[in-house]
């Protein structure tokens, strides 16, 4: 136990290092951060210096006590990073140089954490603000110290390389430089080593390539930000060597990744505001580079911090088009992850309402007529249905038809559709004799709940007398309001059913969706979730099986251990995290499959970790289980695009996913048996995963789940020759 934790301690600690690199470009990416490590210390007293003052960031905050999962991110580590590069660049080492450094870094990270207050007020990020307070304190500081000497390195530049790597570095250099590369192309790659205060060509192609590793679409931001940003130079008529000089041409690239990808999720939209912002960016750039030229200051990423703040600031405001151009809530630190489970998102909840609304009747009823109707459920209040319970052949009634007894309907439970309080009843209507119609009351003896601030439902039409609760009442799904009717307009008994935004009887109606539902169509059974109802179909609400609400009923704490074919062992916990998200966690692999329960359905999210593990295969085959049994029904869903297990194509996607996809995930499983055991009630559950390109399937997977006694018995994995089996012990 110990020496896990050690472990896990020490892989905080690098976490916490890496990242406040790769933090710098938006990314928590060990590869690129690695790189970006490394380009550190093309200076190599620039580089120390930037080691230290992360060290010096993140062991503060432990030792305070900060928020750990932030530090392991690298969220206090980034600016005193860009402080430590800026102060070893611009003097020389010494006892001084280090004893005030660790001063540095602390002041950033005091400034980091008051500019996170404030602006965490307003749902607004920090990015850079702390390192330019910081460099431009010390700078401004330094005037008065006669301890620190300005570094002459730079100066003589090749003199600096050759004591770094000897002659090979020089013609290493010379090589570089003498590439027959366009003069923009120049100043984007030295832009991109600017960023983290290198000067040169062959750091900006490094970090490119480490930006193109990372994110296709920061990559492609990059460009489209600075070379939007160099024609529109070109266009104007400015100073175009305000882009070389100390290369603060950054700031474009930083924009357009900020806007284009991270905090906006990538899409049309999303690069054409980074068009527009550009120009915003250049006049900020400008004018801030008079006025601190005066103080002999750099304006470094003020530009970008300025224009990017105000945007994400500005969309704060909207009261409208929220979806044209969405802020990442989730943040993935990868805007290709961000665009995949924002897309994946919208297909499987997006439609959900806040509020679940069910049926409100027991068992399956048809629907006799549906929105815009054939005879009533028009003009304002053309989002209503009419229920009527039929038998084998169809039919709404037994024998002759002619009193309302005869009818199925008639005198059936009407249930409450949610969680909401009685507003208003009207139980003293007489019950029409059959093909009568009371059309002063047409409405019928009815009852008004409300379930939230402009959403109400009308249920209409019930039997006289038969309601059951009254005004302020309380009510919970599935209680017994009252008993379907014939009063009002209605010639025959039915159940009207409507949502409407204000509490009295009669009101317009809304749009609305039923939150989840069951279709019968001719004992095929399909599961609806934020639908309407279709006429003529036979609905109900789902039926809960208690054998698979146990068996996918999984509790924080809890540790599931299966065995495979070749006897080893497989040991899975059940964990819950600081934002209350519940996930499977592999204790031998480290994988991770996040998961979630919305009433009668389980649904994995996201999964981390290799692709070739037992929790991998489980995560992909129960993507979306209802838990209840209907013999042959099938769910279906769309898997997120980041799981897809043709690398090279995903690549390809990457690029264009902001505005066309041509991959696919869909996810399928059936019900198929449910039987007696001599170990009890067992079921069996199929599902089928699909990846491809277009509509031709490349990847395609068969799983089976036995279910026995409320929990998974065993667990079956099949595609192309490899077959994976595991028991639960």
């Amino acid at each position: 136990m110990m020496k896990r934790f050690s472990n896990q301690r020490f892989k905080n600690l690098c976490d916490s290092f890496f990242n406040s690199y790769a933090q710098v470009f938006f990314s928590k990416n060990r590869v690129f951060a690695l790189i970006l490590f490394l380009i550190s210390f093309f200076d190599i007293y620039a580089g120390i210096s930037g080691f230290i003052a992360v060290m010096v960031a993140n062991g503060t905050a432990w030792f305070m006590g900060i928020n750990r999962q932030k530090i392991v991110s690298g969220a206090y580590g980034f600016n005193a990073l860009l402080v430590g590069l800026g102060f070893g660049i611009y003097f020389q080492p010494g006892l001084a140089f280090y004893i005030l450094l660790v001063f540095i870094a602390l002041l950033s990270l005091f400034i980091t954490f008051a500019f996170e207050g404030v602006l965490g007020k307003y749902g607004l990020p920090y990015l850079s603000l702390p390192f330019l307070f910081g460099i431009w304190t010390v700078l401004i500081a330094t005037k008065s110290y006669s301890g620190l000497n300005l570094s002459e390195r730079g100066v003589y530049q090749l003199n600096d390389l050759y004591s770094f790597g000897g002659i090979a570095m020089v013609k290493l250099y010379e090589w570089f430089e003498a590439l027959p590369v366009p003069e923009a192309l120049r100043i984007y790659f030295k832009s991109l080593s600017a960023i983290f205060f290198q000067y040169q060509m062959f750091a900006g192609i490094l970090i490119a390539l480490g930006l193109l590793f990372y994110s296709r679409i920061a990559f492609l931001l990059t460009l489209i930000g600075f070379f939007a940003a160099y024609y529109f130079y070109l266009f104007i008529g400015a100073d175009i060597s305000e882009l070389s000089y100390s290369y603060i041409g950054f700031n474009y690239i930083l924009t357009a990744i900020a806007v284009g990808g991270f905090f906006i999720i990538p899409s049309r939209r999303s690069f054409l505001w980074v068009l527009l912002v550009t120009p915003l960016v250049a006049i900020t750039m400008t004018s801030m580079s008079y006025l601190f030229s005066f103080y002999q200051l750099s304006v470094y990423s003020l530009p970008f911090n300025i224009i990017v703040l105000m945007f994400l600031y500005a969309l704060k405001f909207r009261e409208k088009n929220f979806n044209k151009l969405t802020p990442v809530i989730l943040q993935e630190f990868s805007p290709e992850r961000n665009v995949y489970r924002y897309k994946n998102y919208l297909q499987r909840f997006g439609s959900m309402p806040l509020i679940a609304i069910k049926l409100p009747f027991w068992g399956e009823w048809k629907i006799t007529q549906s929105f815009n109707g054939k005879y009533t459920h028009k003009g304002d209040w053309k989002y209503a249905c009419d229920f009527e319970i039929v038998d084998e052949d169809g039919k709404a009634f037994s024998g002759n038809g002619t009193i309302p007894e005869d009818y199925y309907c008639f005198n059936k439970p009407v249930t409450a559709p949610a969680n909401g309080e009685v507003v208003e009843i009207d139980n003293s209507v007489i019950d029409n004799a059959i093909g009568d119609m009371n059309m002063e009351k047409n409405w019928g003896n009815t009852l008004v709940i409300k379930h939230a601030e402009k959403l109400y439902s009308q249920l209409s039409h019930l039997k006289q007398g038969s309601i059951k609760v009254q005004p302020g009442d309380s009510v919970q799904p599935g209680d017994l309001l009252a008993y379907c009717g014939n009063s009002g307009r209605s010639p025959q008994p039915h159940l009207h059913f409507q949502l409407q935004a204000t509490p009295h009887i009669g009101s317009k109606t809304i749009q609305f969706p039923i939150s989840s539902y069951i279709v019968n169509d001719a004992g095929v059974y399909y599961f609806k979730t934020a639908d309407n109802p279709v006429q003529d179909k036979i609905v109900s609400n789902v039926l809960i099986e208690e054998n698979l609400k146990k068996a996918f009923h999984f509790i924080p704490g809890e540790s599931i251990t299966f065995i495979d074919e070749k006897q080893n062992r497989i040991q899975w916990e059940i964990k819950t995290d600081i934002y209350n998200n519940t996930f499977f966690e592999c204790r031998e692999t480290g994988a991770i499959a996040w998961f979630k329960t919305i009433g009668e359905v389980f649904y994995f999210t996201a999964y981390k970790g290799a692709s070739d593990t037992l929790l991998y295969y489980f995560f992909l085959s129960s993507f979306k289980v209802i838990t209840a049994f209907y013999k042959n029904l099938t769910i279906d869903d769309e898997l997120p695009l980041d799981l897809f297990p043709n690398k090279i194509l995903l690549l390809l996607q990457d690029f264009i996913i902001p505005f066309y996809r041509f991959l696919f995930g869909k996810y399928s499983l059936r019900y198929i048996k449910e039987q007696d055991s001599k170990k009890g009630e067992c079921l069996s559950l199929t599902s089928e995963v699909k990846f491809g390109v277009f509509n031709k399937s490349k990847t395609v997977y068969h799983f089976k789940i036995d279910i026995c006694n409320g929990q998974i018995s065993s667990f079956e994995m099949s595609s192309n020759n490899k077959l994976i089996k595991a028991k639960r012990i």
